[in-house]
């Protein structure tokens, strides 16, 4: 790895913690780390826009606080939404076999990552919510932690899709 690409990898994954500070108040707080996780995988390609986004993950267990709300710690990851972070890992790999192919291609790849990220994340959130010892309403789930949520990240894939494509050959 080079210098360049280090540093690329570097700021990326610092736009996402930034991103992940930015929150729009609401019934459910959205904040524009989707956007900052889509923008440096279509910005930096897909292994290291999996850099990038392991590097945030990293920084964020190890105790920096780049976690939405400016909370860190393994906690985080291990809580009832940790399986949304952890879910982004998974994006590159779904984006990987789209990467050279159109720009419709790249949309819907990302939009296909969105939606693995969302069934990893409800998972996780099914799980540790029915470990406590709950009872586990799918519907609930799916009402309270995706639904509100699509249309923003639908948006937020786009605004980073055309940041992508407007900065790509300038970095």
């Amino acid at each position: 790895m080079n210098v360049k690409r280090i540093c690329k990898i570097g700021i990326l994954s610092a736009l996402i913690a930034l991103c992940a500070w930015i929150t729009i108040p609401g019934p459910v707080p959205f904040t524009l780390q989707t956007f900052a996780v889509f923008l440096a995988i279509m910005l930096l390609g897909w292994k290291d826009g999996f850099f990038a986004v392991a590097v945030y993950v990293v920084l964020g267990v190890a105790g920096l606080p780049v976690f939405s709300g400016f909370r860190s710690g393994i906690g985080v990851l291990l809580g009832a939404t940790g399986g949304y972070i952890v879910g982004f890992l998974l994006a590159p790999f779904i984006m990987l076999p789209f990467e050279r192919r159109g720009r419709a291609a790249r949309i819907l790849s990302a939009a296909a990552a969105l939606v693995a990220c969302y069934v990893f994340g409800t998972l996780w959130y099914a799980f540790v919510y029915m470990s406590g010892g709950k009872e586990f309403d799918i519907l609930s789930v799916l009402l309270a932690c995706v639904v509100p949520f699509i249309i923003p990240d639908v948006i937020k894939i786009a605004l980073s899709f055309a940041v992508s494509e407007r900065l790509r050959d300038k970095i």
